[in-house]
């Protein structure tokens, strides 16, 4: 008689678990297909009787006892060896060997994902919407068993509740057994003779539910708030899955985002931005007054501090620009063109001399120019 603990370097006292993993171990490395050794081949064969003995508990107890572990009817390698287990040596149990028993009917439901669309106000402070969407949600009448109330579910007769059936062909390895999922079940080992009405055995139905949605102030386009357990219910009942909502800021007219500042422009007169004065502008925040300096150039940008976008991930604002446009006058009357004269002979500007320079190029460009020599 072999010796299969030798044949599998295990000692006579190994676990079920030091079994497998030493079993996994020589059929990875003397399998035919990976080993073309002239030896692989009879090698494996001897490694996989070994297991086919070790791994079972009443085959192995004849074995440490001296008889014939197969009770007299081995005939040869192979004899109700499982295909699965070669497979569960290169990739694990539940590889593709199959999954060894009726699967479960329930499972977790998909996750969803919806856009919503918010204005400018609720991303700069955050807010509440309500969102109606179309899911799969828990069937009421057979609360996720997808049979009739009352009646429940019987055991497969085709293959006596295992949810697979197994096949024995023979190969150069003896005796091979595969398994398929069963048909008349689907793989659940058991069958639904009354099903549900109202969800067709499915439990669970589409239905349109609304939902109330925090939006976190400091959003911005792309965003997206993760609502855990509030996507599609599982088959079977099986637990729901969760729920995407990305956000999409609409365009706001007087204002528009750049990270967590806020530019908006004001249409000032030639005459205040000579002199100054002080604006009332109408912000998210309510009323407030911008501050004009006598001087002020057109395209100048004046800042209103905390008065921004809130930031999403910390606390505090970003601040809202302004940015000056001063409105020259294009039609004037005789008083004012008088006036406008007058003032041009006070400050020298009657007779103004063009000379040609470099294009504006913005701050940088002024803050390089100031400091060239001259």
């Amino acid at each position: 008689m072999n010796d299969y603990y030798r044949d599998l370097g295990v000692s006579s006292d190994a676990s079920p678990e030091e079994i497998k993993t030493a079993y996994r171990r020589l059929a990875r490395k003397l399998h035919p297909d990976v080993n073309p050794g002239p030896d692989a081949e009879e090698q494996f064969k001897q490694v996989s009787q070994a297991y086919d003995v070790l791994s079972d508990p009443e085959k192995r107890r004849n074995y440490d006892m001296g008889a014939d572990p197969y009770g007299g009817a081995h005939a040869g390698f192979g004899a109700g060896f499982s295909f699965s287990d070669i497979m569960d040596a290169f990739f694990g149990a539940g590889g593709a060997g199959g999954g060894r028993g009726p699967r479960p009917r329930a499972a977790r439901g998909q996750d969803g994902l919806v856009r919503l669309a918010v204005d400018l106000r609720d991303a700069v402070f955050g807010g509440e919407r309500e969102l109606t969407i179309e899911t799969a949600t828990l069937c009421s009448t057979c609360r996720g068993d997808g049979a009739q109330p009352g009646t429940g579910r019987k055991t497969c007769q085709v293959c006596g509740g295992r949810g697979e059936i197994q096949q024995v062909q023979r190969s150069f390895l003896g005796q091979v057994m595969t398994s398929r999922p069963c048909n008349a079940c689907q793989g659940y080992g058991e069958i639904t003779p009354n099903p549900c009405f109202e969800c067709s055995g499915h439990g669970r139905v589409r239905t349109q539910r609304t939902l109330t949605i925090g939006i976190p102030a400091g959003v911005d386009t792309g965003t997206r708030i993760h609502l855990a357990g509030e996507g599609e219910v599982g088959p079977g009942g099986g637990p729901p899955g969760d729920l995407y909502v990305e956000v999409s800021v609409t365009p706001d007219p007087n204002f528009q985002r750049r990270g967590d500042d806020l530019h908006a422009s004001v249409q000032l007169p030639m005459t205040a931005a000579a002199l100054g004065t002080t604006l009332k502008l109408e912000t998210f925040d309510g009323s407030q007054e911008l501050e004009i300096r006598p001087g002020t150039q057109p395209g100048e940008a004046l800042t209103l501090r905390g008065l921004g976008v809130t930031h999403l991930r910390s606390s505090g604002r970003g601040d809202l620009v302004v940015h000056v446009d001063v409105r020259v006058p294009t039609r004037l009357d005789g008083a004012q063109e008088a006036l406008l004269r007058q003032l041009a002979e006070l400050r020298g500007e009657d007779a103004p001399t063009g000379r040609l320079g470099p294009t504006d190029q913005g701050f940088m460009g002024r803050l390089r120019d100031a400091f060239k020599p001259r």
